[in-house]
């Protein structure tokens, strides 16, 4: 019942998200005046649909996204100066065919936004408690095996008494590697137990405990609020890593659909609002990353037809040919080392990780 449940939990964030993106790229089509063939939810061959108008509307067998067929948009001869219908995408002027483009990034945004509203607006912002006490565990680390239980309120370690989970998180880092006794409480019961803290990012010790989580749901007004500022948060710190790894010559750690898809299956047995709240991070990365002025992604195709608007004239054939293929190369490698981190990182640790913070 859990892998149908997590099976069922992939296919329906996966779907949702770029179903709703691709929603954008056919409302703005329309809008538009451009004639779309085919609207489908899910992909590869027809399962049941119907005609209405000019357009097919169905559900196809792979339940996941969605497509939009325009009128022109894949053919061979797909260059402005070669158009066989005025309805055609390429028909349309560089100015007309921007909006369309961006609008499936957008509407991911949007998504984001509204699942973000909804979550604070009916379970509240996540806010770890200052308190000591132990709230989830991540499995197969040290406080796990060593017999930690949720619940657990620290008293000390290595014989220091500590007052918040920032004075924890403090003691544990700076021990990676290296034997800590914690003094817990367990109901009316004090106990001692050793672990050795692992060694982490930035050598920090750490042992696979993080603090509640308290949760307390907002008016509407404040949870407005903070869905515009978790969607500006996310989109602003995704940049900032990036761009930090960049600087400094790193490997960005980067999740593919294996891990994305491992991710998605947990969270379905950790409630309702982690899931929620997962979908929308989801789709504001697929949305910024689709931004990313990558031949073959929608920010490519923005700057393609920038360019056109700049210049009066199209790219040509063969550099969009040349282009596209360059790109395709660069989604294809990304996707391939973000399969392999995924695979490296389920054979070593838990797809995802929560740890001690001093948030």
């Amino acid at each position: 019942m859990d892998f149908l449940m997590g099976a069922l939990g992939v296919v329906f964030a996966f779907g949702i998200v770029v179903f709703v993106h691709e929603f954008g790229h056919f409302i703005v089509a329309k809008k538009t005046g451009v004639r779309v063939d085919r609207f489908s939810f899910g992909l590869g061959p027809e399962l049941w649909g119907f005609q209405w108008g000019e357009t097919r509307y169905c559900i196809a067998w792979i339940p996941l996204g969605g497509e939009v067929r325009m009128a022109g948009e894949m053919e061979p001869g797909a260059d402005p100066t070669v158009v066989r219908d005025s309805r055609d995408f390429y028909a349309k002027p560089w100015y007309r065919r921007i909006p369309i483009v961006l609008a499936g990034p957008a509407m991911n945004y949007v998504l984001a936004y509204v699942v973000f509203f909804f979550v604070f607006l009916f379970w509240g912002q996540p806010k770890p408690s200052t308190e000591p006490v132990v709230g989830e565990l991540v499995d197969s680390y040290p406080a796990q095996k060593a017999g930690i239980l949720s619940g657990d309120r620290i008293l000390t370690v290595n014989g220091e008494s500590v007052s918040s989970w920032t004075d924890v998180a403090e003691r544990i880092h700076k021990n990676p590697e290296t034997s800590v006794t914690l003094g817990v409480r367990r109901g009316l019961e004090d106990r001692s137990i050793t672990v050795v803290p692992v060694r982490g990012a930035g050598n920090q010790g750490l042992i696979g405990i993080s603090p509640t989580v308290l949760l307390t749901p907002l008016p509407v007004g404040a949870a407005l609020q903070a869905g515009g500022q978790q969607t500006v948060y996310w989109t602003v710190h995704t940049l900032s890593y990036l761009k930090d790894k960049i600087v400094n010559r790193e490997k960005p750690d980067l999740a593919g659909p294996i891990g994305i898809a491992s991710v998605i299956s947990k969270s379905t047995r950790s409630g309702v609002q982690d899931y929620l709240f997962l979908i929308a991070l989801i789709s504001l990365g697929i949305g910024l990353f689709n931004l990313f002025p990558i031949p073959m992604l929608d920010g490519g195709h923005f700057m393609f037809f920038l360019w056109e608007g700049i210049t009066r004239r199209p790219v040509s054939r063969r550099a969009a040919q040349v282009a596209n293929v360059a790109g395709l190369s660069v989604l294809l490698g990304i996707l391939f080392y973000a399969t392999v981190s995924d695979v490296q990182r389920l054979r070593t640790k838990p797809a995802t990780e929560t740890v001690e913070t001093s948030r």
